[in-house]
């Protein structure tokens, strides 16, 4: 028998794409980072599928880049060296799945941190491209300032959309403590 162990708010969104994505999906991953989950969404879609990926910061660009090559991912993946508020522009189809990875790109400069004000038209454009039943995972960090201002807001914002348009689920691990992870999960209602 199995065990099954919660785990971090990125596992949790993780799990929820892992359900929602299928062969030939189109998605976007809102925030590359580092690439984990870039790499993960390009294998999730397939070789006929597709992943816009963006990122503000070259360096988060060039860390998926060298991620997705090595895995031989990198003919289903889009890579755009810029911010996601942006994706409207460079998205042209609607998407199965958005996955948001809100904060700092780790091991890099935190002084670079995303932004409620870019987040929240990024989070407007992912939901307009969804399609019915497709689903956009947020993971947010109110450890520190903008991450706990992102958090607020973005409670605040999902708690006022139409229930006849979207289900939404807030996990959060409420005996971690303050600034403990948090995971959105989206998805918008049948046609």
């Amino acid at each position: 028998m199995s065990e099954y162990v919660l785990r971090s708010a990125r596992f949790q969104a993780a799990e929820v794409l892992n359900r929602v994505i299928q062969n030939g999906d189109t998605v976007v991953d809102a925030t590359m980072g580092n690439g984990h989950d870039t790499v993960m969404l390009a294998k999730l879609v397939g070789e006929n599928g597709h992943v816009y990926a963006f990122d503000v910061q070259e360096m988060a660009v060039a860390s998926t880049r060298q991620k997705l090559e090595a895995e031989g991912l990198l003919e289903r993946v889009t890579l755009l060296c810029t911010g996601h508020q942006n994706m409207k522009m460079h998205v042209p189809v609607s998407v199965r799945a958005v996955a948001f990875n809100l904060g700092w790109l780790p091991g890099g400069d935190k002084s670079i941190t995303t932004l409620w004000e870019t987040t929240f038209p990024a989070i407007n454009a992912a939901l307009d491209l969804l399609l019915p039943m497709g689903v956009c995972t947020v993971c947010v960090y109110p450890g520190h300032e903008a991450g706990e201002k992102e958090r607020k807001a973005l409670a605040e914002y999902l708690a006022n959309l139409p229930p006849q348009r979207y289900n939404i689920l807030r996990q959060t691990f409420i005996n971690a403590g303050p600034g403990a992870p948090e995971c959105f999960v989206i998805q918008r209602q049948g046609a």
